[in-house]
């Protein structure tokens, strides 16, 4: 018989396989700045642990995303891994409540286009606010209050914030109804800020998109010849 799955267990073992054709690839180190045992992963891990690391002291991902979770079976505060280097726990995280990431696993991304739902009480009542591939840095910005008590996400996987700018805690939503804040685990029905997790396999460059340097100024290939120098003037006598 084969062990019963808690409901963190069962949410993420449907949602662990990712889109068509999707590959997936990260390398945990124990300790910061890559050093130490580690450890490579393909498909989810219930415990890091088991792999011969104490803990994860720094993270590479090659190609994703993933979600990591600071307890074991995919519990607890939830924090999201896209293509790069994490060489320590802060450039993960910046909720500061936990450092531990114990449990980790492939996330669903199955669409181009992004569609998100934000209702202010639970059920899908109260005020409503529609964000359209768009990142939203604050939804006080846009009119909306910090309350957000349930959620429907219809297109696109996204990540929500306690604060504005994508600070705080992270709550993933995959594709799917959530009628209540209980529902993405999260302590209060408080959110001011959501993005986008997009895929490489649309977007390149992942979601923030680095802007190339300017380039550096060429020197002209034939200068104007420089004025002659006036002529010396004697000295009075």
């Amino acid at each position: 018989m084969s062990e019963q799955q808690s409901a963190p267990e069962q949410l993420a073992a449907g949602k662990s396989q990712g889109g068509a054709g999707a590959t997936y690839k990260v390398v945990v180190f124990e300790f910061e700045n890559f050093q130490g045992c580690k450890a490579e992963f393909s498909a989810e891990c219930k415990d890091v642990t088991e792999k011969g690391l104490e803990k994860v002291g720094s993270v590479i991902v090659e190609s994703g995303p993933w979600v990591g979770y600071d307890c074991h079976g995919f519990a607890g505060e939830q924090f999201i891994l896209e293509k790069g280097e994490y060489p320590r726990w802060d450039t993960w995280t910046n909720s500061q409540n936990s450092y531990s990431l114990l449990s980790l696993r492939p996330l669903k991304v199955d669409s181009a286009e992004h569609k998100l739902q934000l209702f202010e009480n639970p059920g899908f009542t109260g005020r409503k606010m529609e964000i359209l591939d768009n990142d939203v840095p604050s939804l006080w910005g846009h009119g909306f209050q910090d309350r957000v008590a349930s959620v429907k996400a219809l297109n696109g996987t996204w990540v929500g914030y306690v604060y504005p700018g994508y600070r705080g805690r992270q709550f993933i939503f995959e594709q799917g109804d959530f009628k209540h804040w209980n529902d993405w685990e999260a302590p209060a029905p408080q959110i001011q800020s959501v993005r986008r997790v997009r895929d490489m396999q649309w977007h390149k460059r992942g979601c923030f998109s680095v802007p190339d340097p300017a380039p550096a100024p060429t020197p002209d290939p034939d200068p104007a010849p420089a004025p002659p120098a006036p002529p010396a003037t004697a000295g009075a006598s």
